[in-house]
């Protein structure tokens, strides 16, 4: 490496976890890219884990957190989708704890999984050392569209709404405190990451994203976590649909009028850039706009 050479910051959990309601945290992502926003909830009898991070390293961090914060109570383990910064951390807890998946959650970890920790290796030597030893975990407890999780006093509702961000994306909602983790459906000043890659990976469908984010603001959360970005409230998850429905219906009137796509593309992320000058990860706009494209 040159002296003008600077390797991202390595995509590994740090945080310390920050109590959000009465025995609920957030390990926040600390503004690093590829680390999520984690999550711990408590029970009277039971401990849930949201997220583990990518890699040994992140997961056995989320465990440690775990472990102080449960007092001993048992585990359990889920994840909002299977991509590598929020579930490649699960092997730490499998022999541990209880994991639940969703079943098309699951169905893509089969299908992707490895091809995912492939491409993520692409991203450099800090993400690529991060994935060392990542071995995909079979869950103990599948389920099909939702399931509710009583840790003790206290119920947690997962629910299914794939065919979004992927195939089997899952919110976590806590309905007597109104607190929502999305997962990446949302994110904080953050714009939508699609994963669209042709002709390896398609399943992304923005129409659908629009949809699970209407069913999102239907819960009238008080205390929203998104999947990358601070914690906010109902606005963040507002934030994300009026983008999204903006990219989709300017894509497609573009479209209509004759532009072609890679002009389309550099039109939009001006716009969107100039509309939130202060979001993230302005490279996943194009690829939003050409899922939008392909679609239409």
């Amino acid at each position: 490496m040159t002296e003008t050479e600077v390797q991202p910051p390595v995509p590994l959990i740090t945080s310390q976890p920050t109590e959000i309601a009465d025995g609920v945290w957030v390990i926040p992502d600390g503004g690093v890219p590829l680390v999520p926003n984690a999550g711990i909830v408590d029970g009277k009898r039971s401990t849930l884990v949201i997220d583990t991070g990518m890699g040994v390293r992140s997961g056995a961090a989320m465990l440690d957190h775990a472990r102080r914060l449960s007092h001993g109570k048992p585990l359990l383990v889920t994840i909002t989708h299977f991509h590598p910064e929020h579930g490649y951390g699960a092997q730490v807890f499998a022999p541990l704890a209880t994991i639940v998946y969703n079943r098309a959650q699951l169905d893509e970890l089969h299908e992707k999984g490895h091809a995912y920790a492939d491409l993520f290796r692409t991203f450099g030597e800090t993400v690529a050392g991060e994935l060392d030893g990542f071995e995909a975990v079979e869950p103990h407890v599948v389920y099909d569209g939702e399931a509710d999780l009583d840790l003790g006093a206290r119920i947690v509702q997962l629910r299914t709404y794939g065919g979004t961000h992927t195939k089997g994306d899952q919110w976590v909602f806590l309905p007597e405190e109104r607190i929502l983790f999305t997962g990446d459906l949302v994110e904080n000043k953050g714009f939508a990451i699609f994963p669209y890659f042709p002709p390896d990976d398609v399943d992304v469908n923005g129409d659908r994203w629009i949809e699970a984010l209407e069913q999102l603001e239907k819960l009238e959360p008080a205390i929203v976590v998104p999947g990358h970005g601070d914690v906010g409230d109902a606005s963040v998850v507002t934030a994300a649909r009026e983008y999204l429905v903006q990219l989709r219906d300017e894509t497609r009137r573009l479209a209509g009028e004759g532009v072609a796509i890679d002009d389309i593309v550099a039109q939009l992320e001006k716009d969107m850039q100039e509309r939130h000058p202060d979001w993230v990860q302005p490279e996943w706009i194009g690829l939003g706009a050409r899922s939008f494209h392909a679609s239409s």
